[in-house]
């Protein structure tokens, strides 16, 4: 079952839940993982020491669209790449752009060849091939880069999703030979991921996991949920792809999404999830804790005098409710970072978590008592 990159370790003894070690040329990644989002290099409002000493994060993402387009690739290549860019030792993923390129419907145009657009920073045009994007993603240098794909939206019709979704596959089979012709450029392996499409049809589904799984890649990423369809669609969606992919490699859901959704995922078999929720949703004052789910800004809070998270998931969690809701109703930065740092410490607290449970063989029965709890309204 285990292959010299991607070692399971333990599974759960009702659920597919495996934990495992996936091991990367800046260091080995426990699974299940959650890895924060920082698109342009950095993550919003959390300090690298924080990232790495008190979140204990794992791995990152960098996005290929926004380093496109800033600070470009030249001064990417001249910088070493990114790990030496942003002085970050461990692990990173990158995102092809595909999403991005595709959420700018008023300024892009899909072709067979590829995708043009125009920036969102300055409207110059570009255009993204799936040849072009592992050459950038090679200069880049993440450890884990992802084939470029068509995202499409919720609700699509069934018409549409099999014109993306075919796409999609022609689109991987490039870049496959692209990567096949090219090398890493800063001595360390890179991994090339294809995603799964297919929206939310179980036929498009299975056919899409089936022809990623045949590519025989070194692991395998599931795309296009969570942008709208209801939830359970998500979970049947998901369900079905990981009975099709194999074992052995990772499996990654991208774009995913609430501490619920994240340990329903692990039930089916998932490995890594990425989301902007723990950040984007800390700077706007929503906290995620054992107990549910704080809004900071409540009037209720104002005389909390409590630690934000009793459990003290990282060193901010010392702080007061009260004192939290003072700063971010101020519209305080330290209030972002303070929310930002519990949220994401909190996230990969839960997949430490998880990966425990399994071991011991008890994740399903723990999952269905924390769900609840996760989801309810402080």
């Amino acid at each position: 079952m285990n292959n010299s990159y991607f070692n399971i370790l333990a599974t759960d003894d009702k659920s597919p839940a495996r934990t495992g070690v996936f091991s990367t040329g800046h260091g080995e990644i426990e699974t299940p993982i959650f890895m924060p989002v920082g698109t342009l290099g950095g993550v919003k409002g959390v300090h690298h020491r924080d990232l790495e000493q008190d979140i204990e994060a794992q791995i990152i993402l960098g996005n290929t669209y926004h380093l496109f387009l800033r600070p470009g690739m030249e001064v990417m290549e001249e910088a070493g790449g990114l790990h030496r860019f942003m002085h970050w030792d461990k692990p990173i993923l990158t995102d092809s752009g595909g999403y991005q390129v595709f959420s700018l419907s008023d300024n892009r145009k899909l072709k067979e060849e590829g995708a043009y657009f125009q920036s969102h920073i300055d409207g110059s045009r570009h255009v993204f091939t799936p040849e072009n994007v592992i050459d950038i993603q090679r200069i880049i240098g993440a450890d884990i880069i992802m084939a470029f794909d068509e995202c499409t939206p919720f609700p699509c019709g069934k018409k549409e999703a099999i014109t993306s979704m075919e796409l999609t596959h022609r689109w991987l089979q490039r870049c496959i030979n692209q990567f096949k012709n090219t090398a890493d450029i800063y001595g360390h392996r890179q991994f090339l991921f294809p995603i799964v499409q297919g929206s939310v049809y179980p036929d498009l589904r299975t056919q899409s996991a089936e022809f990623i799984a045949s590519m025989e890649l070194e692991g395998n990423a599931i795309g296009g949920l969570s942008v709208g369809e209801p939830i359970n669609d998500m979970y049947a969606m998901l369900k079905i792809v990981n009975e099709i992919l194999p074992d052995n490699k990772p499996r990654y859901l991208m774009g995913v999404g609430t501490p619920a959704n994240i340990l329903e995922a692990i039930s089916m078999g998932t490995d890594m999830f990425d989301c902007v929720m723990p950040t984007r949703n800390g700077r706007n004052g929503m906290l995620f804790t054992a107990d549910g789910i704080i809004n900071i800004k409540n009037k209720k809070w104002m005389r909390d005098f409590t630690p934000i998270d009793t459990n003290g998931t990282t060193f901010v969690d010392h702080f007061s409710k009260a004192y939290l809701r003072h700063l971010v109703v101020s519209n305080e930065m330290l209030g972002a970072q303070i929310a930002s740092v519990h949220n994401l410490g909190f996230y990969l607290k839960l997949v430490k978590t998880a990966r425990e449970k399994i071991k011991a063989g008890i994740f399903e029965d723990w999952k269905h008592k924390m769900i609840p709890k996760l989801e309810n309204r402080l």
